[in-house]
């Protein structure tokens, strides 16, 4: 089995390198810099040097693959480009007879068109692949456990004990960690029975403010308060990251949450169905944070 992973420079499909090598995959890792080629190579993918930009360079890096582990940069200065891009790759995967692609979203699709071209463009592309004739599964992971470890809520761990989060504290959310979101791609690729399918995942514990703090200090032995972190702060941090105008629109939507007592889903009651079709250890909040103490408390 050849798997081709894009995004594989990233956090949120790194982990479909290793999980692809338990399954005894060869793993070809596409970039848009060879600096990320040392990183890929220790982590036993074959890197190669594409940009989803050029449809010829998707046709070229998409012969000879079996699979697909596919998602569009989270970052794109303009966000409707993603559609274009996704359509190269779906384009390539179809002549060169592809025979699955995996799709992580990178969030929950929204159910119709909202205004937020990141997230609007998503049900776009969904169209174009349900489209396409290809085998595909749709994977929708709920809020990375990773995200934690962003400059808006590290480094507030560390100096104060605090773990800061734009979202209310009493909003639930199913957190859930890139490695498990990345052994749902992989065993998606292999079920041979899923052909046209999608998955919203979360984590298997709902948590709030509260009870997310507590996980988390049960995990790395401090104690960590939860710390509604306001909007604009939290804007002002990723700034430098995103730009302002990408961040003034993070803000805008984090301060809608703020100033509302109806909260959008980020928890799947029904994990256990999933996991009968894609059977994955899933990890708890307070095992991740375990193995990530040295860096929230010694970085």
């Amino acid at each position: 089995m050849k798997i081709l992973v894009f995004g594989a420079t990233g956090s949120q499909q790194f982990n479909v390198i290793s999980e692809g090598i338990k399954k005894g995959a060869e793993v070809i890792a596409a970039t848009s810099s060879e600096k990320s080629f040392d990183k890929l190579k220790q982590a036993g993918a074959t890197p190669v040097l594409a940009n989803l930009s050029d449809a010829d360079k998707m046709m070229e890096v998409t012969k000879g693959i079996d699979a697909i582990a596919f998602m569009i940069p989270v970052s794109l200065p303009n966000p409707l480009d993603g559609l274009q891009y996704a359509k190269n790759v779906i384009d390539a995967a179809k002549e060169n007879d592809v025979k699955k692609i995996v799709w992580n979203v990178s969030g929950w699709l929204v159910p119709q068109k909202i205004g937020i071209p990141g997230e609007d463009v998503k049900l776009d592309i969904r169209d174009y692949l349900i489209n396409s004739g290809l085998d595909y599964v749709i994977i929708q992971p709920s809020i990375y456990m990773e995200n934690m470890m962003g400059p808006f809520c590290a480094p507030f761990i560390k100096n104060e004990k605090k773990l800061a989060y734009p979202t209310p504290e009493i909003m639930p959310i199913g957190w859930i960690a890139s490695r498990d979101v990345s052994a749902f791609v992989v065993e998606a690729i292999y079920n041979e029975n899923l052909k046209a399918d999608s998955f919203q995942i979360s984590g298997l514990e709902n948590l709030n403010g509260n009870d997310l703090a507590e996980q988390f200090s049960k995990g790395v032995d401090e104690k960590i308060v939860y710390y509604t972190q306001p909007a604009k702060e939290f804007g002002d941090i990723l700034k430098p990251w995103v730009g302002e105008e990408g961040a003034a629109g993070v803000a805008s939507y984090y301060e809608g949450l703020q100033n509302s007592t109806a909260f959008p889903p980020k928890f799947n009651p029904n994990m256990k169905e999933v996991l009968e079709k894609l059977p994955v250890k899933m990890t708890s909040l307070a095992q991740w944070a375990k193995q990530n103490k040295v860096y929230f408390l010694n970085n």
